[in-house]
């Protein structure tokens, strides 16, 4: 297309670059059947090129607007204001004008016109630019309009406008924009009609909002707006409002605002046989643009017009059933601690790991089909409270949902397959037969672990081609038969057993909350708090040379132990931490997705942590803080076992207590390593799979290996076999991942695509205090260091670690801090059980912490009950 000027009708798919985002939904709306569109045309972004390209004054202005971020708002808004004035002082061409006067004449100069903005990037599924462009109603006279063309060009740079383009990281010379004319509706009502609910995102539920007169009295917030609901052709729920004014087009043209009479506010804006009506006209919009809408309508004559159509892009995708039934979905990453999306690689491997065949991918994300647990009552039971045990939030959305009879009970079933299995009232003596009553099992398993990485090792090195695939899949298959062996399985279950156990009854016989926490602390065989206290040794070893510190901090790069070693002690502290990244350098944050960078590839990412350790710990401090915690956890023991003699039947209750003591001690370290083990397993695999990725590059089957990211296994594999692809499907999920991080995942979704949300169901806690869940005793006041990415992570002595989540990698950060609060988190998630061992105090499942709490505000934890102060 290289007109100025279009018929809406006109306007293709094709068109998106000459007419905007919303001038080509509504050319799509006007080819609908039995959907009434108003007339009107588009003046094009060639249009709106042409003018800027005639004025170097203006292309400059916009040029320097490329350096500016959002740091830069004094500068943004006098740029922006200079831009939009030199826009108004423009000259429209006069072929553009006839050719606006041409269309005018055919519609009806005289009638009223609304004018709005269309931009190239607006109303795309992941930025709608919603309220960024200005509309102007009732426009009236060719001289009118052609000044309200000229203002919506200029609104490309209101300040608002780039903001957004800024936050977004949209190029402000790559972003046009096209002039939406259209007839104006005298409308009796308008609003906004959303095929899906907006608020918890189910798609069965169809929402209305509406008020009297023009749409702008309800898009401004000057009305309440009636709100009606329809599920399944009926209208579940109506909300009327009080509408005490209204706004309707002046005859002279502009708007003006109306006072509502008293006994027409409380009016429903529309019939019921309207409601259903709109429900029926929205369903099939919907169906023609393929995903839920947010729409712009308004009634005339008891006929409607459809003004504007878009996806809902605030919308959390829904997983994909294989049939009709409703399904309940639970987020693995809320388990894992890791709520970033997943690369398509990374979802794969980790699928493949874990060989869970229930797996569903929504947004990047993995979730897990629990609907069969929830068919019995048995499998309602084990879900509740081994997923309930771990996070409240989600045992409360489960109980949601059972009751709204959401899964139907299977009639005469007593399990089903996909039940968690739980190990709830096993008596002491069944859980030590499970862990065995070997004293060494624990270092039997590692050792096992260690020979068979070993042997991975050396394996795959002589593999190349599809060989490297079959070798990976073999070694996950070896795995998972060793995960499921009883003895390990025993040796994980025991030690959760053993703390529930330990805080019931300790809490009914002594009244003590949470005491396994301190007999937690300093345990054996914890390969992810160790690490932490191994880096404290590095930080140790280079302390004694400032030369060497002040190197550390000016560090940019990654490969900067060439230069380490020209200083004194460099060629030491080389050594140091090359050792540290031979133990640990397969870790990095978000460490189930195989795609991500490790230390070991990134070795610049440790230096926060060092030097961190280094400002804020005692030297020494890696021994100090290990005899501490264990000295605290045998004077617990004692402690308690003196208390239980004096109780009626104490000698019994010590000797279980002693029993269960002993099960915590000894296995809970264990706990994590088997994701130690998966992880340093992904760095072989990486390493291999990046060397055959390497080869499709010099191919040129991919443009870099790291497009192999974007491919799965199978995919991948199938690329390396036949050195054949379809380059354009990376392109498209590189596109899909840059959405799915805007997007925040629920902790349990349906297949409606409605999120339950759970609530905390506390008593005995401060109205002001944000509830979360207690996992780590103590109670904590002091400066709260809001961090989202552990390389940013720059502390002082005495902070508090608030953040969305934590995985392993976050370790070597709690040895500087004195608290921890996430959002993200569970009894048994690794930041949990690294937060006791060390004796933090800690918070989970603190829903928005990272944005309730504000970087540097003084906050004080309370461990034990659960909730967090602003002081």
């Amino acid at each position: 297309m290289n007109a100025y000027v279009v018929d809406v009708k006109e306007v293709e798919v094709t068109h998106l670059m000459q007419v905007g985002g919303k001038a080509l939904r509504v050319g799509e709306l006007s080819k609908m059947q039995e959907i009434q569109v108003p007339e009107g045309f588009c003046v094009t972004t060639l249009a709106y090129q042409k003018v800027i390209e005639q004025n170097e004054a203006i292309s400059s202005l916009v040029h320097k607007l490329m350096d500016l971020t959002l740091e830069n708002q004094h500068s943004i808004r006098e740029l922006s204001r200079e831009i939009r004035q030199k826009i108004m002082k423009t000259t429209i061409p006069s072929h553009l004008v006839h050719e606006v006067t041409t269309y005018l004449s055919k519609l009806g100069e005289e009638h009223a016109y609304a004018v709005r903005s269309s931009a190239t990037a607006e109303d795309s599924p992941h930025a709608s630019f919603a309220g960024q462009h200005d509309t102007y109603l009732n426009t009236i006279g060719k001289e009118s309009i052609l000044h309200t063309i000229r203002k919506c060009w200029a609104s490309l740079f209101t300040e608002r406008a780039v903001m957004y383009r800024i936050m977004n990281e949209f190029d402000h010379n790559k972003m046009y924009i096209s002039v939406l004319v259209q007839k104006m509706i005298p409308s009796d009502a308008s609003g906004i009609l959303f095929t899906a609910d907006p608020m918890t995102g189910n798609r069965k539920i169809l929402s209305i909002d509406a008020s009297f007169g023009l749409g702008e009295a309800l898009v401004s917030g000057m009305v309440s707006a009636d709100g009606y609901q329809v599920k399944d052709e009926a209208i579940i729920n109506k909300r009327i409002e009080p509408k005490k004014r209204a706004i309707y087009g002046r005859e002279g043209g502009g708007t003006e605002t109306v006072e509502i009479t008293s006994n027409q506010q409380m009016k429903q804006a529309l019939t019921d046989e309207q409601i259903l009506r709109l429900a029926k006209i929205g369903r099939r919009i919907e169906a023609h643009f393929g995903c839920p809408q947010d729409i712009e309508w308004c009634l005339a004559a008891d006929t409607f017009y459809i003004v504007q159509s878009r996806p809902i892009t605030t919308l959390y995708p829904t997983p994909e059933a294989n049939d009709q039934e409703n399904h309940v979905y639970v987020s693995v990453g809320h388990q894992q601690m890791m709520t970033d999306p997943i690369k398509p690689l990374g979802i794969s491997i980790w699928t493949l790991t874990g060989g869970q065949p229930m797996f569903k991918v929504s947004g990047g994300r993995l979730f897990v089909d629990i609907t069969m647990g929830l068919k019995t009552s048995a499998g309602r039971e084990n879900l509740l409270g081994v997923l309930g045990h771990s996070d409240p939030l989600i045992k409360d959305a489960l109980v949601t949902i059972i009751e709204r009879d959401f899964i139907k009970l299977t009639p005469g079933n007593k399990s089903a397959p996909g039940a968690i299995k739980s190990h709830k009232g096993m008596s002491s003596a069944a859980i030590l037969a499970e862990a065995g009553n070997d004293p060494d099992i624990v270092d039997h398993l590692m050792k096992s672990s260690e020979t068979s990485l070993a042997t991975l090792k050396q394996t795959i090195q002589a593999k190349s081609g599809v060989d490297v695939f079959a070798c990976i899949l073999d070694d996950m298959q070896q795995r998972r038969q060793r995960a499921s062996d009883l003895n390990q399985l025993g040796v994980i279950m025991a030690p959760i057993h053993a703390s529930a156990w330990i805080n019931e009854h300790m809490n009914d016989w002594l009244g003590e909350k949470n005491v396994a926490d301190t007999l937690s602390l300093s345990v054996p065989n914890n390969i992810t708090s160790e690490m932490g206290l191994e880096l404290l040794d590095v930080a140790d070893l280079i302390r004694p040379y400032p030369d060497i510190v002040h190197f550390l901090q000016e560090v940019k790069k990654d490969h900067f132990f060439d230069e380490l070693v020209q200083l004194q002690g460099g060629r030491q502290v080389r050594e140091a931490i090359a050792a540290f990244l031979d133990k640990y350098g397969m870790r990095c944050a978000g460490e189930i997705d195989i795609t991500r960078t490790r230390w070991h590839e990134k070795p610049s990412s440790l230096i926060p942590m060092i030097l961190s350790n280094i400002k804020n710990v005692a030297p020494g401090e890696r021994k100090r803080k290990f005899e501490k915690g264990r000295k605290e956890a045998i004077d617990k023991e004692r402690e308690l076992l003196a208390r239980l003699h004096q109780l009626p039947d104490g000698e019994k209750k010590a000797a279980e207590t002693k029993q269960m003591i002993d099960l915590l001690r000894k296995f809970i370290g264990f706990r994590e390593y088997p994701k130690y083990d998966i992880v340093s397993r992904y760095f072989v695999y990486k390493k291999a799979l990046l060397k055959e990725a390497e080869q499709l590059v010099e191919a040129g089957i991919i443009h870099e290996k790291e497009d192999m990211y974007y491919l799965t296994f199978q995919e991948l594999q199938e690329a390396v076999r036949t050195y054949q692809l379809d380059r354009s499907m990376i392109n498209k999920r590189k596109e899909a991942y840059t959405i799915y991080e805007k997007q925040a995942p629920p902790r349990i979704i349906t297949s409606d695509g409605e999120i339950i949300s759970g609530q905390y169901n506390r008593e005995n806690v401060p109205d002001h205090a944000m509830v979360g869940l207690a996992v780590s005793s103590g109670v904590v006041e002091g400066r709260a260091r809001v961090i989202l990415k552990v390389e940013d992570a720059h502390l002082e002595e005495g902070d508090i670690l608030v953040t969305a989540f934590t995985d392993p990698s976050w370790t070597p950060l709690f040895c500087s801090v004195k608290g921890l609060v996430t959002e993200v988190g569970g009894l048994m998630t690794h930041g949990a059980v690294i937060a006791r061992e060390y004796g933090l105090p800690a918070v989970v499942g603190v829903e928005d912490a990272t944005k309730r709490i504000k970087d540097g505000q003084r906050i004080r934890i309370h461990g034990t009950e659960g909730y967090i102060e602003i002081v």
